[in-house]
């Protein structure tokens, strides 16, 4: 008969919290080792393939030019770009904005279709009924990607032999113009230094060693006839890219990266940042359910990367916070008593090993993105870490009672507009030429709720 014995309990939770740590340790220095830049690629296909981009925007008024004009920079052959801007129906002040700012021939203002659940994965099947090119990327409402972006994601697929390759990540980068009102110090560093050790150290790492990885939610580039062979993205599920990643995969494709970035505007202070984060560890709580309730289909290596990515992303932020509760209470109580702290001496080795690899992690990976990492960054690490265990009681609470909810992260220019095109709206019907301009088959039924 089992009896319970709280010491022994103790210990297999401390030696087993142990060995994850270290664990995930030596596996960031395998990745930092892997993850060196690949060679630039520099031959041109004969042919350029039609390129489609899309943009899934909702309540993005006020960046929405700023957008248009960071797509418009994008150097590829305009008669081969399809661009659409999908909106929903209801969202006239963005309908507006866009319609309103200057874009180039080859960009359309796209009306969703009514229905359900709303969220941005639902949009961008829309967009693929209708995407006319070869390759597909998608971006984000605030994203400002480089202008040979295109370029790159096409040669490499060009020169892949294998044809399984379905799917390119360009690495996103962390940067913010001007401070708003929302902008945090703190947390704008902290999640420019994350951004940087996954998508310039973790996930090449993981590319280099040919596994499957969660993609970022834009700048992922795609073979539009595997995306469609697939079915597209899962609609309810709240961060699709992590479940899309693991989805080609487990359907026999593979996936690479380029090196050409996006950039991006950090969330900004807590109120943005805890729903932005809730929602991804929620979404990696459905994507890791998911895919192992019938695991066998991502064979050892798919399940093997499910774990080291989104496994431990997840246990990562439940025990972060506890434990270096656990530990500071520890020297706390000991050096007010005069008394060495009661705690395993693996306990601070491990702490130190588990912080001296992330830290490195983040190091390589901002001085790859051309970023600030100071040791005061590091010092104030743990404090944000800590945070991650904030956003996983959340997200746990969410997963059950709210599943499907999509908790939107509010946008904000990054630069004063170069034109005065971009304006606000409040729920003011369209122009008159809008029936023209719109691009969705049901523009008279949105014309007549206007």
């Amino acid at each position: 008969m089992f009896r319970f014995v709280p010491s022994l309990a103790s210990a297999i939770l401390v030696y087993g919290v142990a060995t994850l740590f270290l664990a995930m340790a030596a596996w960031r220095v395998v990745l930092i080792i892997l993850s060196r830049r690949p060679p630039s690629r520099v031959a041109d296909p004969a042919v350029w393939p039609r390129y489609t981009i899309v943009a899934a925007l909702h309540d993005e008024v006020e960046v929405v030019g700023q957008l248009i004009e960071n797509l418009s920079q994008i150097d590829y052959p305009p008669d081969r770009l399809q661009g659409l801007l999908v909106l929903e129906a209801h969202d006239h002040a963005t309908i507006a904005a866009a319609l309103s700012a200057p874009r180039p021939d080859w960009l359309e203002v796209f009306i969703a279709p009514p229905g359900a659940p709303q969220t941005k994965p639902r949009a961008l099947n829309c967009a693929l009924d209708r995407a006319t090119g070869d390759l597909l990327t998608v971006y984000d409402a605030e994203d400002d990607p480089d202008p040979l972006q295109l370029r790159e994601a096409a040669v490499c697929f060009a020169q892949d032999r294998t044809d399984r390759l379905a799917c390119l990540q360009a690495p996103l980068r962390i940067r913010r113009k001007h401070r708003g009102p929302s902008s945090s110090p703190f947390l704008d560093r902290q999640f420019a230094a994350e951004y940087a050790a996954l998508f310039e150290v973790l996930i090449p790492g993981m590319a280099r060693l040919g596994l499957p990885f969660p993609l970022g939610g834009t700048s992922n580039h795609f073979r539009v006839d595997v995306l469609r062979r697939i079915g597209g993205w899962d609609a309810f599920n709240v961060t699709e890219d992590a479940d899309l990643g693991f989805r080609l995969w487990r359907n026999g494709w593979r996936q690479g990266v380029i090196t050409r970035p996006t950039w991006e505007t950090p969330p900004g202070d807590l109120d943005n940042w805890l729903p932005q984060r809730t929602r991804w560890l929620k979404g990696y709580m459905q994507t890791f359910g998911v895919h192992t309730r019938r695991a066998w289909r991502l064979g050892p290596a798919g399940l093997f990367s499910l774990f080291v990515s989104l496994g431990a992303g997840l246990a990562s932020a439940a025990i972060h916070g506890p434990s270096l509760a656990w530990f500071a209470a520890s020297v706390s109580v000991a050096a007010m008593a005069g008394l060495p702290p009661q705690m395993p001496l693996l306990a601070p080795v491990v702490c130190i090993i588990g912080a001296l690899s992330a830290w490195t992690a983040c190091s390589v990976g901002a001085r790859r993105a051309g970023i600030d990492y100071r040791p005061t960054d590091m010092l104030a690490a743990p404090a944000y870490w800590s945070l991650l265990s904030l956003a996983f009681l959340h997200a746990a609470w969410r997963v059950v009672s709210e599943p499907f909810l999509w908790n939107k992260t509010p946008h904000r220019a990054d630069a004063p507009p170069k034109t005065a095109a971009v304006v606000a709206f409040k729920n003011e019907a369209l122009d008159v030429e809008a029936a023209v301009r719109l691009s969705a088959p049901h523009v008279a039924t949105f014309e007549s709720r206007s």
